[in-house]
């Protein structure tokens, strides 16, 4: 894979994965509404989308290294397909399950796919695996917890 495109792909995987689920435990535990939540993951998909793939395009011409205009676009054009598609695939349990059998399906689906890119991406670079699975998922679940307990104090003072 290109470096421009890998480094487009990392940067929309993670953030579709870690945006997207802190803003569904985020808005889950606020609201407790299946719409307010699949307005969140598309709002998320194509808003911060958009956002983000701007940011890295932004970030590349910035850059102090040697980079092409073919360069810049293959990251942006990257960071904006994996960031909507993998932002897109948490809509699926929320409308196939229960919201709250949803959102535990979404952690998981979403600690699955970090783990597997950690993984990938560490063995790529002859480093420990386990390290790097320990370091995003711990990263993950502050997330994870945070946005949860956020939704729960927005839901009690201003819901």
């Amino acid at each position: 894979m290109k470096k421009s495109i890998k480094k487009g792909f990392s940067f929309g995987l993670t953030s579709a994965i870690i945006t997207t689920l802190g803003l569904i435990i985020g808005l889950n535990s606020t609201t407790h509404s299946r719409s307010i939540v699949i307005g969140g993951i598309l709002t998320i998909a194509v808003a911060d989308a958009l956002s983000d793939a701007l940011g890295v395009h932004i970030s590349e011409e910035a850059s102090s290294k040697k980079i092409t205009k073919k360069q810049v676009w293959e990251a942006t054009i990257s960071t904006l397909l994996s960031k909507f598609i993998f932002a897109i695939t948490f809509l699926v349990p929320v409308l196939l399950l229960k919201l709250d059998t949803a959102i535990i399906v979404s952690i998981i689906w979403g600690l699955f796919l970090i783990s597997i890119f950690s993984y990938y991406i560490a063995k790529s670079q002859n480093a420990s695996p386990y390290k790097a699975l320990l370091e995003h998922l711990v990263i993950a679940g502050i997330v994870i917890v945070i946005t949860h307990n956020l939704g729960l104090i927005i839901g009690k003072f201003f819901a």
